[in-house]
């Protein structure tokens, strides 16, 4: 995985500059900044920037994953892709129940391992979705018809609702599916593990 890595004197400059030589959009990469000052009194400030593209970072994902997996004895393989800010890796293996765990929780603890290996090894948080065969798409689609129906149950008798405790990608499929919905409004409460989404009349 390529880590490019520039300095200087404004942080947009840099990251222009970066663009303009690596003919890359600012949607291409990842970046991490850290602030230097220097000069008299410390009033001058030099940004030294690391940057990673999306797609070396999915590819270091995989690896990484691929090496974790096969470690435990499992065969794997892998589907990946970019959506706007999420990194998707779906896993198939050749004992899927083992790596979703009860409740998803396998899955779960394993998508906190990879997040902590990025944020330890490159300093970036990022979004990253891990699922195993369709066990996430289908969990997505439960949530969103949870959702609807508590939301529908709210609007009629004016009381809020509070959610099962999620983690942070299971509560943007909330506040996703219900940002058009008339009469209610949602926001996430509770410090993590138990943070949760309440569903509130209008």
């Amino acid at each position: 995985m390529e880590i490019i890595s520039k300095e200087g004197k404004e942080l947009e400059g840099v990251l222009e500059s970066i663009c303009e030589e690596y003919n890359l959009n600012k949607d291409d990469f990842y970046y991490h900044y850290t602030e230097k000052k220097n000069g008299l009194f410390n009033k001058n400030s030099i940004y030294e920037v690391s940057v990673v593209t999306k797609t070396d970072l999915l590819e270091y994902v995989k690896e990484y994953l691929e090496e974790l997996l096969t470690n435990m004895g499992l065969e794997v393989n892998f589907e990946t892709k970019l959506r706007e800010d999420t990194l998707f890796v779906k896993i198939y293996s050749d004992n899927n129940p083992i790596l979703i765990g009860k409740g998803g929780n396998t899955l779960k603890a394993l998508e906190n391992i990879v997040k902590q290996k990025i944020n330890t090894e490159l300093n970036l948080r990022v979004y990253l979705c891990l699922d195993v065969g369709n066990y996430r798409e289908k969990n997505q689609k439960r949530l969103e018809r949870l959702a609807k129906n508590v939301a529908k149950d709210v609007v009629k008798t004016k009381v809020e609702a509070h959610l099962e405790n999620m983690n942070a990608y299971d509560r943007r499929i909330v506040h996703n599916i219900l940002t058009d919905f008339k009469g209610v409004t949602t926001e996430s409460t509770g410090e993590e593990p138990n943070r949760h989404v309440v569903i509130k009349p209008e």
